[in-house]
């Protein structure tokens, strides 16, 4: 039984974008299926508007899905009550793309973090106040910034505030949703540094959701490659990055940057036409699937 456990996961949204107009349904996620072992580190990539987000955000019903499963641990997430729900939500956290938007301005870092296990009834104050104080010093921010606000803090510090929060639970599953995206590049490493650590000292099962496919190969053992909805390869790592066998795969590692100023390395376009987008996912070696 897989700790995580993702089936024919669909979202739909209808779209007008005048009065007048007539109402058109897109799928923004379609027949999305992937399995995630206890304590692995899982990619998701793809470009923007591909359905990575939507994906993580169905997972934690942050948005209701429009039909499939999700089971955590063998428990159907989908369809559970309002109260198991809520108490199953302390296992399931995410860590948002931009921290500036994701953190409420007129609360204090300290209440940020503090919130969830209030909400949770966990604690008394001064229980609470150690646990956030500990998970400061967790993703590498001192305690006396407590008090401050989030516009007080600089970017790569407003996301450690977001993944202390994310962590306050003690949560077992985690979804990064392209959490340094927002970021200088000069400060994406350390973040990256820091899921890293944390993922093998907490024992944490990781969705990373990314467009960068550079920190994708960096931190994951497994990627699932999202188009238009649709998981069009998904493999090990080192298969993906090594054999890439569907062409928009193909297309998105060639335009990885090289740190070779010396290197010519050829772009490669992608044409939709040219292949089939309703194509099931077949396995072309262990492990290894692709729409091809």
């Amino acid at each position: 039984m897989a700790f995580i456990d993702v089936r024919e996961l669909v979202k739909t949204f209808t779209r007008r974008p005048t009065p007048w107009s007539r109402r058109t349904v897109v799928r923004a996620v379609d027949g999305v299926s992937f399995a995630i072992a206890e304590g692995e580190t899982f990619g998701l990539v793809g470009e923007s508007g591909s359905g990575k987000t939507t994906t993580g955000r169905c997972m934690l019903r942050l948005i209701e899905p429009t039909s499939g499963s999700f089971a955590l641990r063998g428990e159907e997430v989908f369809g559970l009550p309002a109260a198991r729900l809520r108490a199953l939500r302390r296992e399931m956290q995410m860590v948002f793309q931009d921290p500036e938007s994701s953190l409420n301005p007129r609360m204090r870092a300290g209440a940020i973090v503090e919130e969830g296990l209030i909400v949770h009834r966990l604690g008394a104050r001064s229980e609470r106040r150690d646990r956030v104080r500990e998970l400061f010093s967790l993703v590498g921010l001192d305690a006396s910034q407590l008090d401050r606000y989030p516009h007080e803090f600089s970017g790569g510090q407003r996301q450690r505030i977001g993944l202390a929060r994310a962590l306050a639970l003690n949560p077992c599953f985690l979804i990064a949703d392209e959490p340094v995206s927002a970021l200088d590049v000069s400060i994406q490493a350390q973040i990256v540094n820091v899921f890293m650590d944390l993922q093998q000292q907490l024992q944490l099962t990781l969705l990373f959701v990314a467009h960068d496919l550079r920190l994708v190969r960096h931190i994951c053992t497994r990627v699932a490659v999202m188009y238009r909805g649709r998981i069009v390869e998904m493999g090990s790592t080192d298969a993906i990055f090594r054999d890439p066998a569907h062409p928009y795969t193909r297309a998105l590692l060639s335009a990885v940057p090289d740190p070779d100023p010396e290197a010519h390395r050829q772009r490669i376009a992608f044409d939709p036409t040219g292949v089939d987008l309703d194509a099931p996912l077949r396995e072309i070696e262990p492990g290894h699937l692709a729409a091809v």
